[in-house]
């Protein structure tokens, strides 16, 4: 049994793959100061009340963007499992060619989504993926990835319109009856929903522009099923892209 772990700034994501049937998925917050045994024990207590045996967890693959945990899941990870993690990074084998200016610049995950959507989805593709930040990840026809962009995600652009005013309320992110707000509450929804959408298709049609119409486009993420209903160009949701492409890359240097 695989163990995948996509370690984000806000969240942790978990799934458990049996070859490539993902068995079960979990997200835990990502707490810095959490200890190797305290990241053990939450693991280890996911699996029983699922039905799934820890001991046969055989190989852990690691996406991190957040270097200070790196370490401690690092000694997590052959503590409780008994075994060395594998850690995506730029000089993985990951089946695409890396075109950034500089490789190492690259977050994890957004190599990891890459291979995902070309893998599934074919290139040219655009992976859009929506967490603490929004990222773009573009990938070539030819399984080049090729950059993006990366913008302020939805969560922070609630919390600064909350702790920047004097006397705007915490909204939730939804999508609103209208555009026009007739309340506070409504048109801070309408203006977070819109702006959203605005930016993702706005940043969406200069890619196609650039790689041509039969560019894909892709959301994964936590709002990406209320995204994806406004948006003029996202064609897909796929909200275990990120583990998905984990198990890939995991697969490729792991052939049995």
């Amino acid at each position: 049994m695989l163990l995948a772990l996509d370690a984000g700034n806000s969240n942790i994501t978990i799934g458990a793959f049996e070859g490539r049937k993902l068995l079960c998925q979990w997200r835990l917050r990502t707490v810095r100061e959490q200890t190797a045994d305290e990241w053990g024990i939450l693991l280890r207590n996911l699996f029983s009340p699922v039905g799934l045996d820890i001991a046969k967890v055989d190989g852990i693959i690691i996406s991190s963007v957040v270097p200070p945990i790196d370490s401690t899941l690092a000694a997590m990870t052959r503590r409780y499992f008994h075994t060395d993690a594998m850690f995506v990074g730029p000089r993985t084998d990951i089946g695409l060619a890396i075109r950034y200016d500089n490789p190492n610049e690259v977050g994890a995950d957004r190599l990891v989504n890459g291979v995902a959507g070309f893998y599934k989805y074919g290139g040219p593709c655009v992976v859009v993926d929506l967490g603490t930040t929004i990222n773009f990840d573009v990938i070539s026809k030819d399984g080049e990835y090729l950059g993006g962009a990366i913008a302020v995600g939805i969560g922070i652009s609630i919390d600064v319109l909350f702790s920047k005013t004097a006397r705007l309320p915490l909204v939730d992110f939804r999508p609103p009856k209208d555009v026009v707000g007739t309340n506070t509450v409504a048109s801070m929804q309408s203006g977070l929903y819109f702006g959203a959408i605005g930016m993702i298709d706005g940043i969406l049609e200069r890619i196609i522009q650039q790689l041509g119409p039969d560019t894909k486009a892709i959301a994964t993420g936590g709002q990406a099923h209320m995204i994806a209903g406004g948006s003029r160009f996202i064609s897909t949701v796929d909200e275990h892209l990120t583990l998905e492409g984990l198990q890939m890359i995991w697969e490729r240097n792991h052939p049995q």
